[in-house]
């Protein structure tokens, strides 16, 4: 899985969260390192007219950023520094990933968010509608985590719902890529209508835990085993708050059924595990490649 991994980067406690997380990854699977700041492109406005002066300090200022994340980064990996000149800052970040082929981005959380908690910037949010590649959501907090810390352990949320294949071949290339073990999580019970009853329910749960368990065996590389947990609750943050998860965990989800082709839509399961999930999410297109790549 080694390639490249592109970081949306600000000189802000949510720039460091995804550029350490960045680390993390890049570290871990062997990948390269893209810091990315974008700057407003020159068609961003029709009302007022660009300011030389202004755009040279934007650049100035973007150029010290890089020096001093490149500095923070040191020969942890390979990295390269970008700034990038976009109508937005998300457009910018999926049109370098396109550029160097990158297998993620990576974006901090929004302002705001409790410690080891996500909250959806605008940055976040636009990329969840149009990057064509997994996007890795840095927690608040996810700086303090030291960039040797590596992968712990790859968790899968698998539904009952399509594209669970797709997912599935993403956290398999994920697990082999940083040597971490693979945990299935079973959402079957939770994905059951409202007032089924608890045989239907305990049933469901242990069907598609041995189903999920079946795929995933046949599709897992030799030596890489997987384990299956079902998650149960009375909701979706109940569930996955009963779950135990390691500090330097990572979880996946697929996009929701509803997004187009080869693009991110956060579908209601994953938006409310992010809610409580405390450790970094990775949202994947619902039509990647069974291999995990590009």
């Amino acid at each position: 899985m080694s390639g490249r991994i592109v970081v949306g980067y600000t000189a802000t406690d949510a720039g460091a969260d995804a550029l350490v997380l960045g680390m993390r990854l890049a570290a871990a699977s062997a990948s390269e390192l893209d810091i990315v700041i974008v700057l407003p492109s020159d068609e961003r406005s029709v009302i007022t007219p660009p300011d030389a002066g202004y755009d040279r300090h934007l650049r100035e200022t973007a150029t010290g950023w890089l020096e001093r994340a490149a500095e923070l980064v040191g020969d942890t990996v390979v990295h390269r520094p970008h700034i990038r000149y976009g109508e937005s800052f998300a457009e910018g970040l999926v049109a370098a990933a396109d550029e160097v082929q990158a297998t993620h981005i990576v974006v901090g959380a929004a302002n705001g968010g409790l410690r080891g908690r996500h909250r959806l910037g605008t940055v976040a949010n636009e990329l969840m509608h149009y990057s064509d590649v997994p996007v890795v959501l840095a927690p608040e907090g996810a700086r303090d985590l030291p960039p040797g810390a590596g992968v712990a352990r790859v968790t899968a949320a698998v539904g009952t719902r399509p594209g669970g294949a797709v997912l599935l071949a993403e956290a398999v290339a994920l697990a082999v890529a940083t040597g971490a073990p693979l945990r299935l999580l079973s959402l079957a019970t939770i994905d059951l209508p409202p007032g089924a009853d608890t045989g239907v329910i305990r049933i469901t749960g242990a069907s598609h835990a041995h189903d999920v368990l079946a795929q995933a065996r046949a599709a897992l590389p030799e030596g890489l085993d997987a384990e299956v947990v079902t998650a149960s609750g009375d909701s979706i943050e109940d569930a996955v708050q009963q779950i135990d998860w390691e500090p330097s965990e990572i979880a996946l989800v697929g996009s929701s059924r509803l997004a187009q082709p080869r693009r991110l839509f956060l579908g209601s399961t994953a938006a409310k595990m992010l809610h409580v999930l405390p450790v970094p999410m990775i949202v994947v297109p619902r039509t990647r490649t069974a291999e995990g790549s590009r």
